[in-house]
């Protein structure tokens, strides 16, 4: 299935601020070294095993140095690639493709590095019935490009921000007076337009959280074994997450812990970039 791309203004907002970064007023190197009318073709090459992601939006950094350019791209966002792998080919004015090059790269390996960790956690959760979910921990104005790489990694979207979801995490906790009257004012104020979760460190506050009729309950940094006392507790009666000190390692043995949710901070902020060239064609 194929995952619907980014708000299409995020995207034109992202590449323009990527290009006038790069770019700036104009590509010194390109300009005095191909002339207004000289052509060239390149290929995106895969060189390690990964999910690719981010293709439309590479394709839309050439298309805005160079808006006659022609940009193929041979697979989809979601699909797996393996080392040698031609993903996309340009073909376009030298000094404008060439200008967009860095910018494209980018964008295209950060977007694929996302996407190709996240399916690595959802590969090793797989048959748990545990979900990976991102968080907010994302580059300052990334995140729809964040989001979506973690969609087409397999991933789920926890909230875009703080505007779209109730999360009360510990320092709400704390300033609020505890954990029932945090949940009882959200629920007050929000009348029932969103979920209410609830972040929790121990069985006392995960005990609060249920007779307060939280809908998620967020475990925040336990152990498994606490992880698996509370789901029993918990008993159906909220959606548990279960978030800190999760990695590859660990993700399985927490998803046995019958947790619905596994949120993974590293998908956005600490996933490596997948290697990728871009190799001018003779």
């Amino acid at each position: 299935m194929k995952e619907r791309g980014p708000d299409p203004r995020e995207v034109e907002r992202i590449v323009d601020l990527a290009l006038r970064e790069d770019v700036g007023s104009g590509d010194i190197t390109s300009g005095s070294v191909f002339g207004e009318d000289e052509v060239l073709s390149a290929a995106v090459r895969v060189k390690e095993r990964g999910v690719i992601c981010g293709l439309g939006v590479a394709g839309a950094v050439f298309r805005k140095m160079d808006g006659e350019c022609e940009w193929e791209e041979m697979t989809r966002d979601g699909l797996a690639t393996a080392p040698g792998d031609v993903v996309a080919r340009v073909t376009g004015n030298a000094r404008g493709v060439l200008s967009a090059e860095r910018s494209a790269l980018n964008i295209l390996q950060r977007m694929s590095g996302i996407s190709t960790l996240t399916s690595l956690f959802v590969e090793a959760v797989r048959g748990t019935g545990a979900r990976i979910l991102d968080t907010r921990k994302t580059v300052p104005g990334f995140r729809a490009l964040a989001k979506y790489a973690v969609a087409a990694g397999g991933g789920r979207n926890h909230r875009k921000g703080l505007y779209d979801g109730v999360l009360i995490k510990d320092n709400h906790v704390k300033a609020a007076g505890g954990v029932a009257v945090a949940v009882g004012k959200a629920r007050e104020k929000t009348a029932g337009m969103f979920d209410i979760e609830v972040e929790t460190g121990t069985m006392d506050e995960v005990r609060e959280a249920v007779s307060a009729g939280a809908d998620v309950i967020m475990l925040d940094n336990m152990s498994v074994e606490e992880m698996t006392e509370a789901v029993r507790f918990v008993d159906g009666r909220a959606l548990v997450e279960a978030s800190g000190g999760v990695n590859l390692a660990t993700a399985r043995e927490i998803a046995l812990a019958g947790v619905d949710f596994i949120s993974v901070g590293m998908l956005t902020h600490s996933a490596p970039s997948l290697d990728i060239s871009f190799d001018v064609l003779d």
